[in-house]
């Protein structure tokens, strides 16, 4: 494994380093004065848009970008550091068309549209003339476990009929949102994986309420962590996405290169947290010395480095796994890196808040909303739980073929 970057990615790192240090950092208080004054999306946000595309920093985060389709395909390996730049500004990713869930929602087209539906919508999400949702987990059920989910579509004629509750669907309610791609079950009596179906639903479908935007840690996101209700929404058999009973192992190809994503750019934030630590207790006193000069100080800055260089590491090694050998063969590490990240980023912001004192909990500084974004990614796509499962799982399971070999190692009584 070889992780360094390649002259490409090295030029595609200084260029958009370059373009969030011209173009999206020094409008950082713009945005969220226009968001706190009820204006959404920003009014600059199409016009950075044009500029990144222009500039080829377009749909960075797609390996099978067809010739014929806009950005620039990387894999994902040669994605994760600029991933990690977009990371430091949470709108940065919107700007290069590479903002979740719409990645995660154009990798499903990409890999199972038929020609009329990437034409329709695959097409314009490329573009970045619209936003779409994923609308999969429910309030009544622990969506973790997709074989839980209870929204019904049923078959009737040429159309299904879609029953159900969702909620915490990330962008359902950016004004752009058109599109709904709606995980439920078509065949509740089919076998355990083989009962859910991903259906393509129009936002403005007769049926769909929007019920709420859900504040998250009393943060209210202008795109919305939203409640909808799908009340005997009907659309055309041919929104179909995949075939029926294909759900489960789509969510399953969707997750893997969106939860790694979300990893690369809580790096970004982490490595912000740290340096924003790091001027602060340089130039901040107390009790006569600067906060650097304090040993528990010192040790939040070693102690943050270690654990950022090595989520990195880990992160990176995931990203090498997937291209090489698929998401599923790399699924023990995309576990790994969606238990890890989110918890080392909480850590590091925390100790960069605490250096900050009471001002670390004001909007005057990024840390208090990464923090409640980095807590938010302890269940997005899967609580800490669910994946820690998983990897003790797989190790038990890998462990089988060579059972009892460590006994060699261990003394019997009486042989001290």
């Amino acid at each position: 494994m070889n992780f360094a970057y390649s002259p490409r990615v090295e030029a595609l790192r200084q260029q958009l380093q370059a373009f969030m240090d011209d173009h999206i950092v020094p409008r950082i208080g713009a945005w969220h004065a226009e968001v706190a004054a009820g204006q959404y999306p920003v009014s600059f946000m199409e016009d950075l848009k044009a500029l990144a595309r222009e500039e080829g920093l377009w749909n960075l985060f797609l390996p099978s970008l067809g010739e014929d389709e806009p950005g620039t395909g990387l894999s994902n390996l040669e994605y994760a550091p600029l991933a990690e730049i977009m990371g430091r500004v949470h709108w940065a990713s919107e700007v290069f068309n590479c903002n979740a869930p719409d990645t995660g929602n154009m990798e499903l087209l990409h890999l199972f549209a038929t020609p009329e539906q990437r034409q329709r919508w695959l097409e314009p999400l490329l573009n970045g003339e619209i936003r779409s949702a994923f609308a999969m987990t429910e309030p009544d059920v622990p969506s973790s476990d997709a074989t839980n989910i209870q929204t019904l579509i049923r078959r009737d004629g040429d159309d299904y009929v879609i029953n159900g509750r969702k909620w915490f669907i990330t962008n359902a309610s950016h004004p752009n949102c058109r599109l709904l791609i709606v995980m439920g079950k078509t065949d509740p009596d089919a076998e355990t994986h083989q009962q859910q179906s991903m259906i393509l639903v129009p936002f403005d479908t007769p049926g769909v309420e929007l019920v709420r935007n859900i504040p998250v840690m009393n943060h209210i996101a202008p795109e919305g962590h939203s409640e909808l209700l799908l009340r005997n929404v009907r659309v055309p058999a041919s929104n179909l996405l995949g075939r029926e009973g294909d759900g489960f192992m789509m969510a399953q190809a969707r997750l893997g290169p969106g939860r790694i994503h979300h990893c690369m750019r809580s790096i970004g934030m982490a490595e912000l947290a740290l340096e924003l630590m790091v001027e602060r207790c340089q130039e901040r006193k107390a009790f006569g010395k600067y906060l650097q000069q304090y040993s528990n100080v010192a040790d939040w800055i070693a102690e943050s480095r270690i654990e950022i260089e090595q989520a990195r590491l880990l992160v990176l090694k995931t990203a090498w796994m997937i291209d090489e050998v698929g998401a599923k063969a790399a699924r023990k590490e995309i576990s790994m890196i969606k238990a890890l990240v989110p918890r080392m980023h909480t850590s590091v912001v925390d100790r960069a808040i605490q250096v900050y004192g009471a001002m670390g909990l004001t909007p005057d500084t990024p840390l208090a909303d990464m923090w409640t974004g980095g807590r938010a990614l302890r269940f997005a796509d899967g609580p800490d739980q669910v994946h820690l499962r998983s990897i003790a799982k797989m190790e038990i399971k890998a462990s089988e073929a060579s059972r009892g070999a460590t006994a060699a190692y261990l003394t019997p009584p009486g042989r001290h």
